[in-house]
């Protein structure tokens, strides 16, 4: 997956956000390559790689044409777990 951020703190709100959301569902990743810079970071959950770039990175490095000729996954139709409000988590 391959995502655009428009600057440094969306990129790094955008992984916080992954991040959470996923951990939440019971997902880990190895450590977060980049997350200090949040030019690129790149977070692997093993069968889905997920690359979080500003917009510059995303053209420079073209991902998108090196992944290209992949299976794309429809992912707005996989089933996820409801996960729990972090507002509520915070709050007890």
């Amino acid at each position: 997956m391959v995502v655009t951020g428009l600057n440094r703190p969306h990129v790094k709100a955008i992984h916080q956000e992954l991040h959470v959301r996923l951990k939440a569902a019971g997902e880990t990743h190895s450590r977060a390559e980049g997350g200090d810079a949040g030019w690129w970071v790149l977070l692997d959950y093993g069968d889905v790689v997920v690359h979080i770039l500003q917009e510059e990175a995303r053209e420079f490095y073209d991902l998108d044409q090196l992944y290209g000729e992949l299976p794309r996954l429809e992912w707005e139709k996989v089933d996820c777990p409801e996960l729990p409000d972090p507002t509520q988590e915070r709050a007890s």
